[in-house]
């Protein structure tokens, strides 16, 4: 019997990441994105999770929809798919990606792969329901939902282990979204439209994103007044999105960004909201260091609601020039799980696993391992 794989890639997921737009809902958000020079960031993750299917699931046959919604992604890689449907207009939209998601079942597809974040997850969720099982590869700004899979390659992973082990279990995972024209106001309000069914597997797939607000107050105080405390004098500090984050501006007394990039010297804010190109033209040629912490929940520190750090900014500090902060709790709910990136660049990624002390208070730390 055929394997039938179904994908679906919405092209202009993740594109408001690097240009500090923490989305790309709505059409003027994609407008101001791409007047920002904002570029496709999903085609080039698609290709990661195809190619290992490629490698690893012969005989099978893949659905999908014309153009960059999936068809163009298979012919990159001289994969034949059975293209289905139509786009009538060059910019897709939300409408696009529920067309293309009745199609599957309609086709009855084994497994429904797409890439987004979690709008996209919505979209689908609102044609497929519990109809058939996906997996999402993580392309977007938001991806709070426990439909992905850790990375783009783990994505190619599942569909490989899905196909090849008729043991894997099912399970039903949470379609959560924010408002974002909230999340650009400082406020995270984030909803549970429903439950897909997702192949399930611990290493591969992530988990909810935590939510809530800390009450260790305290603890955020320490760790935010030994980041102070210890800024040297010839760097720049990059500090990243997050409650836990945002204390050291609160400390210094400064308007932060929740949920964006803002740039301290000696001491002083020097920019909010900073994108990536900004980014890079106020560090060009100076020390500078990167705070971030992780997500609750999941453990990412890279890759997740912060992409305005790019590759180029990574590797041009350095491994040795990244502090991550977390409270204890953060820490003891990961239940032994690594922290976690996914820059999009895969030697990125190697360069960041390893051990890294992580502030948990004033001048105290763990020691806590990093993979991908």
């Amino acid at each position: 019997m055929t394997k039938r794989l179904g994908l679906i890639v919405n092209p202009i997921a993740g594109m408001g990441g690097r240009v500090g737009l923490k989305g790309t809902d709505g059409e003027e958000t994609l407008k101001k994105a791409l007047s920002l020079g904002a570029k496709q960031e999903a085609p080039s993750k698609v290709r990661k999770a195809l190619d290992y299917i490629r490698k690893n699931v012969p005989g099978i046959e893949i659905l999908t929809y014309p153009g960059d919604m999936g068809q163009q992604e298979c012919t990159d890689l001289g994969i034949v798919p059975t293209v289905i449907g139509d786009v009538d207009r060059e910019i897709t939209t939300y409408k696009d990606t529920e067309e293309a998601a009745l199609k599957m079942v309609e086709n009855e597809v084994d497994l429904l792969l797409f890439a987004g974040g979690d709008g996209t997850a919505r979209n689908i969720y609102n044609s497929v329901g519990d109809k058939i099982p996906v997996i999402g590869i993580p392309a977007g700004v938001k991806i709070h939902s426990a439909v992905f899979a850790t990375n783009p390659l783990n994505a190619g992973k599942v569909v490989a282990d899905f196909f090849g082990n008729k043991s894997i279990k099912l399970r039903e995972s949470e379609v959560m979204d924010i408002d974002e024209e909230r999340f650009r106001e400082g406020k995270v309000i984030a909803k549970l439209y429903g439950y897909m069914k997702v192949p399930y597997e611990k290493e591969y797939v992530q988990s909810l994103k935590a939510g809530g607000i800390y009450s260790d107050n305290i603890c955020l105080e320490g760790i935010a007044d030994y980041i102070i405390d210890n800024m040297e004098k010839d760097y720049i500090y990059l500090i990243g999105s997050g409650t836990t984050t945002r204390k050291i501006l609160e400390q210094m007394n400064s308007p932060c960004t929740l949920l964006g990039v803002d740039i301290v010297k000696d001491k002083k804010l020097i920019l909010n909201d900073a994108n990536e190109e900004e980014i890079l033209k106020t560090t060009k040629d100076k020390k500078f260091k990167i705070i971030v912490s992780l997500i609750g929940g999941q453990g990412y520190i890279f890759g997740r609601g912060n992409q305005q750090f790019s590759p180029r900014i990574i590797k041009a500090a350095g491994k040795e020039n990244i502090i991550i902060i977390s409270t204890p709790n953060k820490i003891i709910d990961l239940k032994g799980r690594p922290l976690l990136v996914d820059t999009g660049d895969e030697e990125t990624d190697k360069m960041l696993k390893g051990y890294y002390k992580v502030i948990v208070g004033y001048d105290e730390t763990y020691v806590y391992k990093c993979s991908y």
